[in-house]
């Protein structure tokens, strides 16, 4: 019995040193406005779109060989007579003395699809980027509502510890009283008291899970630091359908990981392309004009030519055929991953759908269950008073009812969470 005496007390004490000290008027917080904070304060948000803006501005690189290039030029010279130019080049011009200043221009008139095949899979890379944009709200919005109902289920669990707490420290209440008189023995005070300190490390626990939660809620709404919120209860999401097939249909198609992996795949596609252009020719008309201020005998006051420069690879070290054969294995690579994906999504829709099924089973189930420990608690509380059953039996109808209401408390959060993962997985939040 000291034993027994000693464990409830340190029981006791575990309980009263476990509690955080929390907020006295914690903020309201529902979903929704949970996840608008995660929305916008969360890092993968802020990084993907960042990634995003940089794939624009790789589009505007692409095209910018579109466009005419022109630079102006000054130069001076002052040679030594009769100097030309010997070693260095294949020719052999004389320096004049001068000082000059000019305008060249140049602009691309084909290089036969090199730079409109850039430009198609930089597009491409943007389509992908924005679908990876959403695969990162989605993401989070998920990592939201699992922190969200994992708040919710640990204080409905922190409740139900309470209340097994009050309960049995009432049990112990009365078996202490019909002891002291006689009509109960020491060894159902001793299991009376065993069965509270359980129930106190229980609530131990059920403290520290909501405390953890929170840390996580915190992590996935954006926040450095833990922050308590009292919680709005959601409603329950309809049952899931009967059937899978219509949800992986919906997930082939909107799954935004899939599309930016399809989009991928496609910009890796004109990337070979590109590549492959690299062996025709590239045209390109150029000019240049300026005046010459000052200058040497028989040079003109200004300038200007034009001209039409055709480029043809003739010989490299085969390094454009390699760049061509390297941009081709790196497609078929990211095709090989979008059909892998493929396989991927469907064995997560079939495994999201079975569980958000049995989760949906599991709320009549853990009710009718939570009805019967009750009962069967009754009884065994009325049998143990009329002195028909021993104290084991009352101990084990109490564990069988908290177990229940831990079981009931979970079945509700617990579906909502399965909820939302399938709607993640068809690619139904975005």
């Amino acid at each position: 019995m000291i034993r027994s005496f000693r464990f409830v007390a340190v029981a006791a004490v575990l309980v009263l040193g476990a509690a955080p000290v929390h907020a006295q008027n914690p903020a309201p917080l529902s979903l929704q406005e949970a996840e608008q904070a995660a929305l916008k304060n969360h890092p993968d948000i802020q990084a993907a779109q960042f990634g995003l803006q940089a794939a624009r501005e790789a589009v505007r690189e692409t095209r910018s060989a579109y466009f005419p290039t022109a630079f102006g030029s000054i130069t001076g010279a002052d040679a030594e007579s009769g100097s030309r130019i010997a070693a260095g080049g294949l020719n052999n011009p004389i320096i004049f003395d001068r000082f000059a200043t000019g305008l060249s221009v140049g602009q691309l008139l084909t290089d036969f699809g090199r730079t409109r095949a850039l430009v198609q899979s930089s597009s491409l890379n943007v389509q992908a980027r924005d679908a990876g944009v959403l695969t990162e709200r989605a993401s989070v919005l998920l990592d939201v509502d699992r922190a969200y109902f994992g708040v919710l289920r640990t204080e409905a669990v922190q409740r139900v510890a309470q209340e097994t707490v009050n309960a049995r420290q009432v049990v112990v209440d009365q078996v202490s009283a019909l002891a002291a008189s006689g009509l109960k023995s020491g060894l159902d005070l001793s299991f009376a008291r065993v069965n509270l300190a359980t129930a106190q490390l229980l609530l131990v626990q059920a403290r520290n899970d909501t405390d953890r939660a929170f840390a996580s809620l915190a992590t996935a709404i954006g926040l450095e630091r833990p922050v308590e919120y009292a919680l709005a209860d959601q409603p329950l999401p309809a049952a899931p359908p009967p059937e899978v097939g219509p949800l992986l249909d919906q997930a082939m198609h909107d799954r935004p990981d899939l599309v930016e992996a399809r989009f991928s795949a496609e910009s890796a596609t004109k990337l070979a392309d590109a590549e492959r252009d690299l062996l025709f020719p590239s045209v390109t008309a150029v000019g240049t004009f300026g005046v010459t201020p000052y200058h040497q005998a028989g040079i003109n006051d200004r300038y200007a030519a034009v001209g039409v420069n055709v480029n043809v690879p003739i010989m490299n070290g085969n390094l454009f055929n390699a760049r061509h054969s390297e941009a081709l294995y790196r497609a078929e690579a990211t095709t090989a991953r979008v059909r892998q994906l493929q396989n991927l999504i469907a064995r997560d829709v079939n495994v999201a759908w079975l569980n958000a099924r049995t989760a949906f089973q599991r709320l009549d189930l853990t009710n009718q269950l939570l009805d019967q420990a009750s009962q069967a608690l009754d009884l065994a509380q009325s049998r143990y008073n009329l002195g028909l059953s021993s104290i084991v039996e009352l101990s084990q109808a109490q564990l069988n009812k908290t177990n229940a209401e831990l079981e009931q408390a979970s079945a509700k959060y617990e579906y909502q969470v399965e909820a939302a993962a399938l709607a993640y997985q068809i690619g139904a939040r975005k």
